[in-house]
């Protein structure tokens, strides 16, 4: 019986995944970014009506979930192993992917703020790198900082008795709009920014958004959270499921 169960539910998902549109969002969706339903629906190159019962079944098979961040709403693949068996599928057919090319001004693609905390691709690298390190940890719909978190930036002057006594959520996963992943977001992730702020590492703008890395923090970020070509991608199942800032 368990069996004849199996071969249903194989059956109901390979279904998901060979229609020509839900196929071509899912291998969109293989970089681990998350995309709105009209990026999606643009690369399928359906209409939004349409897209929307491909999401549904998507999200039904488990393929697929959504993330909510204020009023915009991003879909983006489950788990780790959607993943893994779409690489499978696309090794088979010989298919290769598209790289995301981001369209955000470089300045403020590199690094810069998200309301008090940093974002960007610098902000994402960070967010990996503590996970990596397991200096934070996922804990339901959000993170908590291990020990060996909080010793590693109490070097650099992280407030963290002042983060936990902040009357909001005290560190998240917040969606990064030009990255498509997630930055550190969170009363932790503000205390962060300010600490690098203060240590001179990188200096805010007075009339933008954009965060400038110094000289001291192009040599201290590498030997402090590791060089760019060590920071491994945030897996899908080391990513924090709710991305609500």
């Amino acid at each position: 019986m368990e069996s004849e169960f199996a071969d249903i539910s194989l059956s109901a998902v390979a279904g998901a995944i060979a229609d020509p549109a839900r196929a071509r969002m899912l291998c969109v969706l293989l970089d681990g970014r998350a995309r709105t339903a009209t990026e999606l629906a643009a690369a399928a190159d359906i209409g939004a009506s349409t897209a929307s019962s491909h999401f549904q079944r998507l999200r039904e098979q488990g393929l697929v979930e959504m993330a909510v961040q204020g009023k915009h709403r991003y879909y983006r693949l489950a788990n780790s192993e959607v993943g893994h068996a779409l690489e499978a599928l696309l090794v088979v057919a010989g298919a290769e992917r598209v790289p995301f090319k981001p369209n955000t001004p470089s300045a403020l693609r590199e690094a810069r703020t998200c309301y008090d905390h940093m974002a960007g691709t610098l902000a994402v690298r960070i967010h990996d790198a503590m996970l990596a390190r397991q200096w934070l940890a996922v804990e339901g719909r959000d993170y908590i900082l291990t020990p060996l978190g909080e010793a590693a930036l109490a070097q650099i002057g992280v407030d963290v008795a002042r983060a936990r006594q902040r009357r909001r959520r005290f560190a998240c996963a917040c969606l990064d709009w030009s990255e498509r992943r997630s930055h550190l977001g969170g009363a932790l992730g503000a205390a962060l920014l300010d600490a690098l702020a203060q240590r001179g590492w990188v200096s805010k703008g007075l009339d933008s958004r954009a965060l400038s890395v110094t000289k001291k923090g192009e040599r201290q970020f590498p030997a402090f959270f590791g060089k760019a070509d060590d920071l491994p991608a945030a897996g899908l199942a080391q990513r924090d499921r709710n991305v609500a800032a």
